[in-house]
């Protein structure tokens, strides 16, 4: 008459052992989904009237690369005086190649841009040839790719005219507002103030894009007001659906010295 009545007990007993190999599955394959999402990178320097334009496009893309990329090389195409390689029509291909190879759902489409800016849009320029990169167009471009998870980092002055595309699944953080100018436009320069401050300064000593961006910003700020320039406000918003959970690489080592641009990811290499 024991048995039955430990039967219960036993049975319990069971459950309670199982219930510890079963109850961490769920978050183990939710962190799984999570981990498996990748950065893919495309870079663009837009205009041929300064190195330091096609200098930041290919180091930023280096440091995103390392840290969001999981190893994937980035899409690096900029003006410089032996080659004109960036254009509206450049920056489309770019986008639909990344966009071809990427988990739409899952992964994040990563575009930087740098370059001249103004209240209309960005300065396209390669020799004689001059354009203007709109938010219009930019909108246009990167809807197209179809990718959910979009982050927009642009380097110009008044670039805060870009900050109207951000929304839930598009993350846009640019150098300054829309009214004001950055700084650092220099002719030995190899970054911009907010591009080094971002990239080069932040982000490998923060884990994700938002803390990297607040001290950016102050950096941006220090430097402003020690040199008496006027605040170029850097912005930042959207991307609510998933910035919060997007992490660097677990790995905080030093950035790698950008590689020189090899031809499958560069097409002005020097």
């Amino acid at each position: 008459m024991s048995r039955p009545a430990n039967r219960p007990t036993s049975f319990l007993a069971l459950l309670v052992v199982l219930g510890l190999f079963v109850i961490p599955l769920g978050p183990a394959r939710a962190q799984a989904v999570h981990t498996s999402a990748r950065g893919h990178i495309v870079a663009f320097g837009l205009s041929d009237e300064l190195n330091v334009f096609h200098s930041e496009a290919t180091r930023a893309a280096a440091i995103l690369a390392q840290y969001y990329g999981r190893d994937e090389a980035p899409l690096v195409y900029t003006n410089s005086r032996a080659s004109s390689a960036a254009s509206v029509a450049a920056l489309r291909d770019a986008l639909a190649k990344v966009a071809a190879g990427m988990d739409r759902e899952n992964d994040v489409l990563f575009l930087f841009l740098t370059s001249h800016g103004s209240p209309s849009g960005l300065a396209i320029q390669a020799g004689k040839r001059q354009a203007v990169l709109t938010p219009a167009q930019v909108a246009t471009l990167l809807r197209q790719t179809r990718a959910r998870k979009k982050v927009l980092i642009i380097s110009a002055c008044f670039s805060g005219i870009f900050i109207p595309l951000a929304d839930a699944e598009t993350l846009v953080i640019t150098a300054a507002d829309a009214m004001h100018p950055s700084f650092g436009c220099e002719k030995r320069a190899t970054w911009t103030y907010f591009g080094r401050a971002f990239f080069s300064q932040a982000l490998p000593k923060t884990g994700n894009l938002k803390d990297a961006f607040v001290m950016a910003r102050a950096i941006v700020s220090a430097r402003e007001r020690k040199q008496g320039y006027q605040p170029s406000n850097p912005q930042m918003a959207g991307g609510q659906s998933f910035a919060p959970e997007l992490r660097a690489a677990a790995e905080r080592s030093e950035p790698k010295q950008p590689r020189q641009c090899a031809k499958a990811t560069c097409r002005n290499a020097p």
